[in-house]
């Protein structure tokens, strides 16, 4: 009699303990077929879609998610990445409400409820308890730092959710999350080498675009250079010999960064060049140049010009201003003075009208043509050097010559801003008649 109670008892022993390494066997099988999945491939929406897929099948759930977070967003720092229910063809009405994500990132432990109706920590989400009857959350950490939550809705069986279940799915958790950091990580990296392959080309077609050598007219000593930022703005100048006496001169400045902005100063020159060929004068080349700009260039984009022609036969300098900084003229000896031209910016309005003035040079005269990356430096007060220094050097600095004028401007902005790599483009043009 006893053998055989031993017997039975062995029997059932024996039967639980395969029950264990069955389940212990499916659990692996799991695991490995989801390490397999995940480790398979390097884009974060496809770990991610390829871990609830399985978490569905082998958990039995009606529908799973993810959610990443990020830490730029301050007011909702969780995005749901990737959302799946048993069918496609199934309404995916599940949310992971603000009060949920809340608990999750404050406390960064499994989250498990089987009555979610009457679970005493949500009863505000009421409308959330009409759809979900059981939940198992749990944090994806990374080296210890949470980037994530995977969520499992409503467990087909009536038990519900089991502490095997909210272990199993935990482990998943931890072996998904360093994936999908990795991931994160490689896509990031490959983002900022695309961003620094655009930014090699913006400035390629910007040095492309400048002028090769300095003018050489009769009587003037002109020199103009560009220094771009390290984000690539749009500074653009330029010198178009019209004959042998007369020379376009422009400085501009492009909206936006990068290679867009390198693309719309390509077109602007193209533009402007254009437009000489048929009538050089300012305020017609400014005219024209401008309707073309609009019909061509994105609303949100414009373009700042400042364009004059040199006659070197009657040393008159003829210009009109798109929106342009007022370049600094200053007679010889004499404190300089701003030219004054209205005018908009080129692509704002189609019909926009330009107001056409003129100076004279006289021997010792000089003209100071700029952008903006040049009065916008900042020192580390936040202080722009502004126009008032800018016209302070050139009125002290007269008699240099053009490019050491153009250089000791640049110099005192570097010095003012403690030398850090301008975030705007630094663009001069000095133009001198000789004495």
């Amino acid at each position: 009699m006893e053998k055989s109670i031993m017997s039975k008892q062995s029997v059932s022993q024996v039967e639980r303990e395969n029950i264990r390494l069955k389940a212990a066997v499916e659990e692996l099988s799991i695991l490995n077929e989801i390490a397999a999945a995940i480790n398979s491939s390097i884009e974060v929406e496809q770990i991610v879609e390829l871990m609830i897929k399985k978490c569905i099948k082998h958990l039995k759930v009606e529908q799973a998610a993810v959610m990443l977070l990020d830490e730029k967003l301050e007011q909702q720092p969780f995005h749901t990445m990737i959302r799946q229910a048993v069918s496609s063809a199934e309404v995916l009405p599940y949310r992971f409400d603000n009060q949920l994500s809340g608990w999750m990132l404050k406390n960064q432990k499994p989250l498990l409820i089987n009555d979610f109706a009457h679970d005493n920590r949500f009863v505000e989400i009421k409308d959330q308890a009409l759809v979900i009857r059981s939940l198992l959350s749990v944090p994806l950490l990374s080296k210890g730092k949470m980037i994530g939550v995977l969520s499992l809705f409503n467990k087909k069986s009536s038990a519900g959710f089991s502490s095997q279940d909210q272990r199993l799915v935990t482990i998943i958790a931890s072996q998904s999350a360093q994936v999908i950091e990795n991931a994160r990580l490689y896509q990031e990296e490959q983002k900022l080498l695309q961003v620094q392959k655009e930014l090699m080309l913006a400035l390629e077609i910007q040095s492309n675009l400048l002028p090769k050598r300095q003018p050489v007219l009769k009587n003037y000593d002109i020199f103009g250079k560009s220094i771009p930022a390290q984000t690539v703005g749009g500074d653009y100048f330029d010198f178009i010999a019209l004959d042998q006496n007369c020379l376009a001169i422009c400085l501009g400045d492009v909206s936006g960064k990068g290679l867009p902005a390198a693309m719309l100063m390509a077109n602007l020159q193209a533009t402007v060049r254009g437009q000489t060929t048929i009538d050089a004068s300012p305020c017609n080349c400014l005219k024209r140049s401008n309707k073309l700009m609009y019909l061509s260039t994105d609303r949100q984009k414009f373009v700042t010009l400042f364009y004059g022609v040199l006659d070197t036969t009657n040393h008159k300098f003829c210009f009109a201003n798109a929106g342009h900084n007022r370049p600094l003229f200053v007679k010889k000896g004499r404190t300089p003075i701003c030219l004054e031209t209205a005018g908009m910016a080129l692509s704002i309005l189609d019909n926009s009208e330009f107001k056409e003035d003129c100076i004279v040079f006289s021997p010792g005269d000089s003209l100071l043509i700029f952008s903006d990356g040049i009065t916008e430096a900042m020192n580390f007060s936040g202080e722009e050097f502004g126009e008032d220094r800018v016209a302070d050097l050139f009125y002290k600095n007269q008699k240099m010559s053009a490019k050491d004028i153009v250089e000791k401007i640049i110099t005192s902005v570097d010095n003012y801003s403690n030398n850090e790599y301008p975030k705007d483009d630094m663009t001069l043009i000095v133009i001198k008649r000789r004495t």
